[in-house]
């Protein structure tokens, strides 16, 4: 699936103020049975969202499950959120569930560069803002809600507050575009189709296909 390019996006904020939540929680290995992405939305903090393992019912202390936060789309996050195993799945659980965004004072740094992949914006942020943020959302979740402009870097709160954020410029772009790994790469396909032309001349025998078994 493509991912959707990421420009403004407004939406309810659910704090998650917990340092070093590693990917393992974000999606537990028991609720990952397909490599596809689709499907996974449902184990999403499953340790969390439901009350016994490999169960549904969901646990209503959880934020996810609690009134005004059900259509969360960001997340307030402690430090050293996605830490842990590599596990792309996270972030296809993060996705399908709806999460946009996720705001932190650090990432573990595979899953980051998987969230902006996924066009999923991790936004670095410092934890006293964070903070700031979540005491100002929990006072009316549904009313309260925040607004991510990636074009002009700004997130805005309550009324006339705005902060400014910076993002690495490649990260930006991608996001912007709505670009995954592949898809940067046919960017460049000119030109490499001109390197395969004056390869092909220089080394012709690396492009010929050996002979089919008993040929």
């Amino acid at each position: 699936m493509k991912p959707q390019p990421f420009t403004v996006h407004r939406g309810i904020a659910a704090p998650l103020l917990i340092r070093n939540i590693d990917t393992d929680t974000i999606i537990p290995s028991r609720e990952i049975q397909r490599v596809s992405k689709q499907g996974l939305g449902d184990g999403l903090f499953a340790g969390w969202r439901y009350r016994a393992p490999g169960g549904r019912e969901p646990d209503p202390e959880f934020i996810l499950n609690r009134d005004g936060w059900q259509d969360t789309s960001i997340l307030l996050a402690g430090a050293n959120f996605g830490c842990g195993s590599s596990r792309e799945h996270a972030v296809w659980a993060l996705g399908e569930f709806g999460i946009r965004a996720v705001l932190a004072p650090s990432f573990g740094s595979i899953f980051r560069n998987n969230c902006t992949l996924n066009g999923i914006l991790a936004l670095v942020v410092e934890d006293a803002t964070i903070r700031t943020l979540a005491d100002w959302v929990q006072t009316n979740p549904q009313r309260n809600q925040l607004e991510i402009n990636l074009q002009n870097q700004v997130i805005e709160w309550r009324a006339g507050g705005t902060l400014a954020f910076e993002i690495e410029p490649a990260k930006r772009r991608l996001l912007l575009q709505g670009l995954d790994g592949i898809a940067v790469t046919l960017q460049q396909a000119s030109a490499i189709d001109e390197f395969e032309v004056a390869d092909r001349a220089v080394r012709p025998w690396v492009y010929r296909l050996p002979a089919p078994p008993g040929a």
